[in-house]
């Protein structure tokens, strides 16, 4: 998820379904103003250690590339004059020059990059140049001056791989890059045609909706027992909103209805779509006597 404008962060308590299925109103959950609730995945502490990693090594190699290049420009000078510019190749190369490209990248870095994570504010939003100063300051004493071993303590203790410049700065790394989503044809079993003719899901939760998707998609993952127990309580919670209920097996009922919930919400949609592409000429049209200009 790229970083936007969501303005509120839960706190409430992880809900999960049965089998650890977890909806988008979890702890990671960000609610938009428009009240939608949006599930992001924090960085884990690998991905974390990983870019931190690739940025240190570009840095290194930013700081030989400037000493390299002051130590041939300024060959005529003095030791002090020598040792001003080393300080400020360090400056530039550890402070400087991480600051420059998480603000010209909205969080991103050499190693963010290769790792898929950006880095946010706590509220989900795009981190600015206050947010990368006081982080950048931060790893000069957590990362630099204590080879790592701090923030690898901190960001171990913390529920979202937080090290202390996120801590100070109020931001966290967000894991942007998801697995290719594979498409999955649902289709009514027949010997339920009939009933899905008349059956009522309309009642059926967003997020209870999503939790008995998330089952069918892994159910051939699980064993004969775990997909079973898992259906039988996924059926369970699914049954009230239903009407009528058909005479089938659990999982059978949850695939029945997660293909009648499909079919008739893409049903709509292909209307709302046919409206609009009649109204189309309409609201392009000038009016009458209007000048072609």
């Amino acid at each position: 998820m790229a970083a936007g404008s969501p303005t509120v962060i839960s706190t409430a308590a992880d809900r999960r379904g049965p089998g650890g299925l977890r909806d988008a109103d979890g702890p990671d959950a960000i609610v938009t103003g428009e009240a939608v609730a949006l599930a992001v995945r924090p960085a884990g502490f690998l991905w974390r250690a990983l870019s931190g990693f690739i940025d240190l090594a570009c840095s290194v190699g930013v700081l030989i590339l400037l000493l390299t290049i002051m130590a041939a420009l300024g060959s005529h000078l003095d030791d002090a004059a020598q040792a001003a510019l080393a300080i400020v190749s360090v400056v530039l190369a550890f402070l400087a020059y991480p600051i420059i490209w998480e603000v010209a990248s909205h969080g991103r870095s050499a190693g963010r990059f290769a790792a898929g994570t950006r880095i946010v504010r706590d509220d989900g939003g795009a981190a600015g140049i206050r947010h990368a100063f006081v982080r950048a300051l931060a790893g000069v004493v957590e990362i630099y001056l204590t080879l790592g071993g701090l923030a690898v303590i901190v960001a171990l203790l913390n529920g979202r791989s937080k090290r202390i410049g996120d801590l100070l700065a109020g931001t966290y790394a967000q894991h942007e890059r998801v697995p290719r989503l594979t498409p999955s044809f649902l289709a009514v079993p027949p010997h339920l045609a009939g009933w899905a003719q008349l059956a009522d899901v309309a009642a059926l939760p967003d997020s209870l909706a999503r939790r008995v998707s998330a089952f069918l998609a892994q159910q051939q993952h699980l064993s004969p027992a775990a997909r079973a127990g898992l259906g039988a309580e996924l059926a369970a919670e699914v049954a009230p909103f239903v009407h009528p209920l058909p005479a089938a097996d659990p999982v059978t009922l949850l695939w029945a209805v997660s293909a009648v919930r499909r079919l008739r919400e893409a049903r709509a949609l292909d209307a709302e779509a046919r409206r609009l592409a009649a109204l189309t000429p309409t609201l392009a049209r000038r009016p009458n006597a209007f000048p072609d200009r």
